[in-house]
């Protein structure tokens, strides 16, 4: 999923690509792997310099034709995948060394305008949410699933702090009524304590459906882990994250696997961790003013990047259980197939 564009069809704004592009040097050569390549942005950006080669995802079958233009102008030099990024591990990137590895946390303004997948609390159209290559609705969730669990998905998907009373008020009435996206709306309108004056109401619960329906944290787990393995030494890992919830895994991960952490500072170094990631900069890299004036919803990106060091073995055990809590969030959608079977 790909946040880089405004609401104009004919503009397509890859959210901080001068930084990213002065982070990778593709003047430099190399491959590089795009693993939300949406409109295609910053695989175009990269391609310029004609030492680069290409490898582009995207879970999105909408995103082919924007890749098969590029296929046309860039053979032997691009390559694309109709594919979750989590499925690294499963693509032949012919023993090519990868330089970089680029991910784009958001999603469009294509995406969300098409009403088909119901991305948006302003749409009329389903409660579907469905980014590509799923297999359960936002609408299977929101009408089958308890009482408990909508609230954990909620408040730790959407950070939303009234998950309780809104919840509360869909189990009251999916008992009358299909609750659809214009129904849903109304009862988290009716249920917040407070309106913000800067985002939507319907902003968090949304966010935490769509996080929940295209399973975004462990697909973003597994593609860190094999990231981590498929870059070369010296290689780049760079994620632009859109939320607290993502920029929060991203930094926990990176810390994870960059430092060297002593038990206790009465003991000595724990020489036993190899480090296989270095940070150069511990803070994200923000939009510059300029940039947010030109495509306001990259206001809330933060770009992070890592360079990998050494190389990666038996860390992939640690990284879930760090994130153990949030995948047995995302499993409750295994309770959804024995309750769809028996309706």
């Amino acid at each position: 999923m790909n946040a880089t564009i405004i609401s104009n069809d004919e503009k397509h704004y890859p959210v901080l690509l001068d930084e990213i592009l002065s982070i990778i040097s593709p003047q430099n050569g190399g491959t590089f792997i795009d693993c939300t390549f949406g409109q295609g942005g910053y695989s175009k950006a990269i391609l310029n310099d004609p030492k680069t080669k290409v490898y582009a995802l995207d879970r999105d079958n909408n995103t082919k034709k924007y890749a098969n233009d590029l296929l046309e102008k860039n053979k032997d030099r691009f390559f694309f995948y109709n594919s979750k990024f989590s499925d690294l591990d499963k693509i032949n990137f012919n023993k090519e060394k990868i330089k970089t590895i680029i991910f784009d946390l958001g999603f469009s303004y294509n995406q969300v305008k098409d009403l088909k997948r119901g991305l948006s609390f302003f749409s009329d159209g389903p409660l579907d949410m469905r980014m590509g290559l799923n297999t359960f609705s936002a609408l299977e969730v929101v009408n089958n699933l308890d009482q408990k669990d909508l609230v954990s998905i909620f408040k730790t998907f959407g950070e939303e702090r009234d998950s309780k009373r809104i919840v509360k008020n869909i189990i009251i009435e999916r008992k009358k009524e299909i609750i659809d996206t214009k129904k849903l709306v109304k009862i988290i309108n009716f249920s917040k304590k407070k309106n913000n004056k800067k985002t939507h109401n319907s902003t968090k619960v949304f966010q935490a459906l769509r996080i929940f329906v295209n399973k975004e944290i462990s697909e973003l787990i597994k593609a860190l882990i094999n990231s981590v393995k498929i870059l070369e030494k010296n290689g780049i890992l760079i994620l632009v994250s859109f939320h607290s919830l993502e920029d929060k895994i991203i930094k926990t991960f990176f810390k994870l696997l960059s430092e060297n952490k002593k038990i206790s500072r009465y003991m000595p170094d724990n020489k036993g961790k190899t480090n296989i990631l270095k940070l150069e900069k511990k803070k994200p890299i923000l939009p510059s003013t300029k940039e947010i004036k030109i495509n306001n919803p990259s206001r809330s990106a933060k770009l992070r990047y890592a360079i990998k060091i050494n190389e990666a073995k038996d860390f992939e055990k640690e990284v879930y259980e760090k994130f153990n809590h949030l995948i047995n969030i995302e499993n409750l959608s295994d309770k959804l197939w024995g309750i769809i079977l028996f309706q």
